[in-house]
């Protein structure tokens, strides 16, 4: 990867890709995540992306991504640990491929600056039709949180982790804050933090990093940026506060359960690729010891699975259950944690936990949108490796690291989604 600096707050990170024909732009605008900004923040992207000063509006934004062989622009709102980041994707095919020599990756780098630093406002304030509707849409996505049970029970079990912590608010901010927002208040928000804000673009497949920075800088050349912080996010540690049991009823027909536990372990440890493997071994796939015995042996869940929260330190079961079933499957969740302690492993179970890790660092090479997070994800937890270098760590792992790693999870919450009680 080639890292260019623009400014104290842009930039510019090529990541070379020859094997597709598309490049892809990736734009990530880092904040804190914070109860006053969070809807601010869930709703500005798609406000930007309405228009600007070299597209007007949206149908202006169509044609333009036409004649650019019909590329695509897409926005949304993430969170890594406390980084609340306004994510814009774009993508069009490579230049060479362009019939009459145009320069495509310029021309959408164009348009992604001028949806940056260019929006469309008027007498200080954005358009209050175009905020009104995308007030609307942030509530909708809001309500839809609770469609997908099984994401819902592991978030709903993180926040309950997390209670008063940063990492409880939902990316999405709340229906109440998006209510409060004013043409007016979004856009002094925007101002106030779009030169403040650490920013990074990430390009990936064939392109002239050099003359698109070039390019960058000349853009921005008029505006004044401050210095900017990168969020941090706080490993959550070990207490001695018992554990938390959390019952939520709703009109479902099956239980999800999420068993929520503290790692201790920082992306930066030296012990976190033990973790991964951890990880894969205890639910992270088809070779797993949750799915193989919960799910298979026993059928005690429709699925059994667990996954990790890298950048607050969490590692969550979720399994899809019988009501009757949910002190069997707990029970059951927890003894095959118990026999990765006791090093109860196969080589089978240890070889496929590796394997199947390293075939999912492979396939990133396959995909701009993996590449982009992966060393977005390396970035925000202060790492910087590389695929290959994460590769020789996740080889180098032992069943005695796993067994080491396994006995510092300390469980933390219990939360079950449960049917409505009857009368």
């Amino acid at each position: 990867m080639q890292e260019t600096a623009i400014n104290q707050n842009i930039t510019l990170k090529l990541i070379p890709m020859t094997k597709l024909k598309t490049t892809t732009i990736g734009i990530y605008i880092h904040r804190p995540l914070t109860k006053k900004e969070a809807s601010l923040n869930a709703l500005l992207p798609s406000v930007l992306k309405r228009g600007c000063r070299l597209c007007p509006d949206t149908e202006a934004i169509a044609a333009y991504l036409e004649d650019l062989y019909g590329a695509t622009l897409a926005s949304t709102v993430i969170k890594r640990g406390d980084d609340h980041i306004m994510h814009f994707d774009l993508e069009t095919i490579s230049d060479k491929y362009a019939l009459g020599g145009e320069k495509l990756c310029a021309s959408l780098t164009r348009l992604m600056l001028s949806i940056l630093f260019e929006p469309n406002v008027r007498d200080g304030e954005f358009d209050a039709q175009i905020v009104e509707q995308e007030k609307n849409n942030a509530k909708d996505k809001i309500s839809a949180l609770k469609n997908d049970k099984r994401s819902y029970a592991s978030s709903r079990c993180m926040e309950e982790m997390c209670e008063g912590e940063s990492f409880a608010i939902s990316r999405l901010g709340t229906a109440e804050g998006i209510d409060e927002i004013t043409p007016r208040s979004l856009y002094l928000h925007y101002k106030n933090i779009i030169t403040s804000s650490p920013i990074d673009i990430y390009v990936c497949g064939e392109a002239d990093a050099e003359a698109l920075a070039a390019a960058v800088r000349e853009y921005i050349s008029g505006l004044e940026f401050s210095t900017p912080t990168l969020p941090q996010t706080q490993i959550l540690k070990k207490s001695d506060a018992e554990k938390k049991d959390v019952t939520e009823r709703m009109d479902v027909t099956q239980g999800k359960l999420a068993i929520g536990f503290r790692t201790n372990t920082a992306p930066t440890d030296a012990d976190y690729s033990a973790l991964l493997v951890l990880n894969s071994l205890y639910g992270g796939g088809a070779h797993s010891k949750l799915f193989n015995n919960v799910r298979e042996k026993l059928s005690l869940a429709y699925y059994a699975s667990s996954q990790l929260e890298k950048f607050k330190g969490l590692l969550v079961v979720n399994a899809g259950i019988e009501f009757k079933n949910e002190k069997l499957a707990y029970d059951e969740s927890l003894a095959q944690l118990e026999e990765i302690r006791r090093a109860n492993i196969s080589e089978q179970e240890f070889s496929s936990s590796i394997n199947d890790i390293l075939n999912s660092l492979n396939s990133y090479y396959d995909d701009p949108r993996y590449l982009q997070n992966f060393y977005l994800s390396q970035h925000i937890a202060g790492t910087n490796r590389d695929i290959e270098y994460v590769k020789e760590q996740i080889k180098n792992v032992t069943v005695d690291d796993v067994v080491e790693v396994s006995k510092k999870l300390e469980l933390d919450t219990v939360y079950f989604l449960a049917g409505k009680e009857e009368n």
